[in-house]
C-alpha cells in the first residue's frame, strides 16, 4: 500500500524541527556566555558596541561578534539596528544571568548541555534497555540540577511549601528532626537547617560525590545542625522523625515503594513526609505541552535509567502523575495523600499515616 504524502505537513514539520535546531544551538551559545560570564558582564551597561562588549568581558571581538549574533537573533540579548549596539535589559539578566534568582535558567540549560556532553552512553543505554547508574554521569549533570532547583528551594520551600503543611512549620521552629532524602548537593538540607536553628537536618543520598559536595556548602555557609551521609532511601539510619522531604528524587528510585515503607517506619506517628514531584496529569495526554515534552526526555536520559539501575527498577519515571504517586505510597502504608501546594513545575504532596 503506498502512502500518500501531504507536501504541507513535510514542510510544517521541517519547519518546526528547524526551529528546535535553532533553539538547541542557542542554549549551547547561552552556556558558553554563563562560562564566560559575558551576560552578567553587560548587565546594567546598556547599549554598548561590539569594541565595548569585547572590553567588557575580555573576549576576542571575532568570537563575540559571531556569539552576539546567535543570541540576539534567540532574543536572548537585545540588538538595536539602528546604531549596531548590544543590550542585556533587565528582563534578560534575570533569565541568563544573576545566579540564584529563581528566574534564571543557567542550571537548567547546563543540565542540558550535560545530556549532550554524554551522548554515546544514553545512546547505548536507550538501545540496550539496560540501567545506567547515577554515577554514570558528568559533573556537569549534577552542578546543572542543583543550579536548576536551588533558587526554587530558596524562593518556595520557607516561604510557601512548609508553610502550607498541617502543623509542621511551628515543630520545625520550636525544634523538630528532619531527613531530606535523596539531598543531591544539599542545598534544601543547609536552607532548612538555616531558617529552622531549633531543628537538626540529617541528609543523605547514595551518590558518594554529592555528599562530599554538601558537606563542603554546609561548611561554607558555618551551619551545624545539618549532617550528611551516603545512605539509600530504602535503609538509613534514625528513627523518630518528625519531617521527612524528598525534592525530585522518589521517582529516579529504583524501589519507591520500599523507600517510602521506609520511611514510614522512621517517622514518627504523627510525622509528615513532603514530597516534591515534577508537576503532572494522570495520563500522557494530559502532559502533551512544553512541560511535559522536557520532563519526558528527562526521564528518558535520567530518572529512568537511574531506576532500572537499582534493585526492583520500577521506572515510575518523572510524568507519574498524582494518582500513581498515591497508590506508591499506599502500598508503603500511608493513608492521606493530599496536595498542599504547587508551582509551575512542581507538585507538593503531604504524606502522612
Amino acid at each position: 500500500m503506498v502512502q500518500q504524502i501531504d507536501m504541507n505537513k513535510v514542510e510544517e514539520l521541517a519547519g518546526k524541527v528547524i526551529g528546535d535546531v535553532a533553539g538547541a544551538m542557542s542554549l549551547f551559545m547561552a552556556f558558553l556566555g554563563d562560562k564566560a560570564g559575558v551576560f552578567d558582564k553587560l548587565d546594567g551597561q546598556g547599549r554598548v558596541s561590539l569594541e565595548k562588549a569585547a572590553e567588557l568581558t575580555g573576549l576576542n571581538p571575532k568570537y563575540l561578534h559571531q556569539w552576539l549574533g546567535s543570541v540576539c537573533a534567540a532574543g536572548y540579548i537585545t540588538f538595536h539596528a539602528q546604531d549596531e549596539t548590544f543590550e542585556v535589559t533587565p528582563e534578560q539578566a534575570l533569565i541568563m544571568g544573576r545566579e540564584g534568582q529563581p528566574a534564571c535558567m543557567q542550571g537548567f540549560i547546563e543540565l542540558v548541555v550535560a545530556q549532550y556532553a554524554a551522548h554515546e552512553k544514553a545512546a547505548e543505554t536507550f538501545k540496550s534497555g539496560e540501567g545506567r547508574g547515577w554515577d554514570q554521569h558528568l559533573p556537569c549533570c549534577f552542578s546543572g540540577i542543583d543550579r536548576f532547583f536551588r533558587p526554587g528551594y530558596e524562593a518556595n520551600l520557607v516561604a510557601e511549601w512548609i508553610p502550607a503543611l498541617q502543623g509542621v512549620e511551628q515543630k520545625l521552629k520550636d525544634g523538630a528532626s528532619i531527613v531530606d532524602i535523596g539531598c543531591g548537593h544539599g542545598s534544601s538540607s543547609i536552607l532548612m537547617a538555616k531558617s529552622y536553628p531549633n531543628s537538626t537536618v540529617y541528609g543523605i543520598d547514595f551518590h558518594e560525590p554529592s555528599i562530599e559536595v554538601a558537606r563542603q556548602k554546609a561548611k561554607d555557609a558555618g551551619v551545624d545542625n545539618v549532617r550528611f551521609d551516603v545512605a539509600r532511601a530504602q535503609d538509613y539510619a534514625g528513627e523518630g522523625y518528625d519531617f521527612a522531604c524528598i525534592f525530585d528524587a522518589l521517582h529516579d528510585m529504583g524501589d519507591p515503594v520500599g523507600a517510602a515503607s521506609h520511611i514510614r517506619k522512621t517517622l514518627k506517628d504523627d510525622g509528615t513526609l513532603m514530597l516534591v514531584e515534577p508537576m503532572a496529569g494522570d495520563s500522557m495526554a494530559e502532559n502533551m505541552h512544553p512541560l511535559g515534552q522536557i520532563f519526558y526526555a528527562g526521564s528518558t536520559l535520567m530518572c529512568t535509567p537511574a531506576s532500572l539501575a537499582q534493585e526492583v527498577g520500577l521506572g515510575l519515571g518523572a510524568q507519574a502523575g498524582q494518582a500513581r504517586l498515591t497508590e506508591v505510597l499506599g502500598e508503603a502504608g500511608f493513608g492521606n495523600v493530599k496536595r498542599s501546594a504547587e508551582t509551575a513545575t512542581n507538585m507538593v504532596l503531604e504524606v502522612t499515616a
